[in-house]
């Protein structure tokens, strides 16, 4: 019996050693080490670029009133055909343009009565069309406009950027520079040496769309244009980037 006492008191002894020294007894005789924390600094920071947008999202809608359901959709069916004629003339690509939707639905007036009385259907059509050359992007519209008439409705007329390849690299090289020096200011403060990057995270990168702005000018035949102003657009990046913290000793 005293031998066993020993002996568990030895097994206990070497667990207890085990598990200051950081080490733990894991399944089919396997040892797992704890590792240490690396001290460092971890900063977030968001890099970003200013830009002319090169081109213009134009969505707008047709729409007829018939008597019948047949009527206005054939009607609406005329009027997409000379929306699409004008893009033609315009030199739109057709993989620039789509249809975004169809319906025709009935109209009714209501009496103080309550009295339900039907006008007649009203049937629409609604286009997403991308403009690339952004200085005839207002001519584009007055000539749907043009083409179309008064049943045409613009609903989204919006300066976009096409490509922003240079622009988001342009961010992510100011996000990289502004955190490295956040954390060289960190390493200043607190009088020890910026070590090596560990890690670096980017989110998502963000677009601020501008509201556009649509003004006339009076042309030489005293025609009123559309002209659309482009403004400027914001692309950013963000980061969260962590860099190791050393004595320099």
């Amino acid at each position: 019996m005293a031998n066993n006492k020993k002996f568990l008191g030895l097994v206990g002894f070497t667990a207890l050693l085990l598990s200051s020294c950081g080490f733990s007894l894991g399944e089919k005789n396997t040892w797992d080490v704890t590792q240490p924390i690396e001290t460092g600094v971890t900063v977030e920071a968001t890099g970003a670029v200013k830009v002319v947008p090169d081109g213009v999202q134009f969505n707008f809608s047709v729409f007829a009133i018939g008597m019948t359901s047949k009527a206005a959709i054939e009607r609406a069916n005329v009027l997409a055909n000379q929306a699409r004629q004008a893009l033609d003339n315009s030199k739109i690509d057709k993989k620039d343009f789509a249809t975004q939707n169809i319906s025709v639905y009935p109209e009714y007036s209501y009496s103080q009565d309550g009295k339900q009385t039907l006008l007649g259907f009203r049937a629409t059509q609604s286009f997403a069309v991308t403009l690339r050359d952004t200085d005839k992007a207002g001519e584009t519209v007055d000539e749907v406009v043009l083409m179309v008439g008064t049943d045409f409705t613009i609903d989204t007329l919006t300066p976009i950027l096409l490509d922003s390849k240079e622009a988001t690299a342009q961010a992510r090289e100011n996000a990289i520079k502004l955190a490295k020096e956040k954390a060289e200011d960190y390493a200043e403060l607190l009088d020890v040496e910026l070590g090596a990057v560990i890690s670096v995270r980017e989110f998502a990168t963000s677009n601020a769309i501008p509201q556009p702005w649509l003004r006339a000018d009076m042309a030489a035949d005293e025609s009123v244009k559309t002209v659309i102003d482009l403004g400027t657009q914001e692309v950013s990046v963000t980061i969260e980037a962590r860099w190791a913290l050393t004595s320099g000793n």
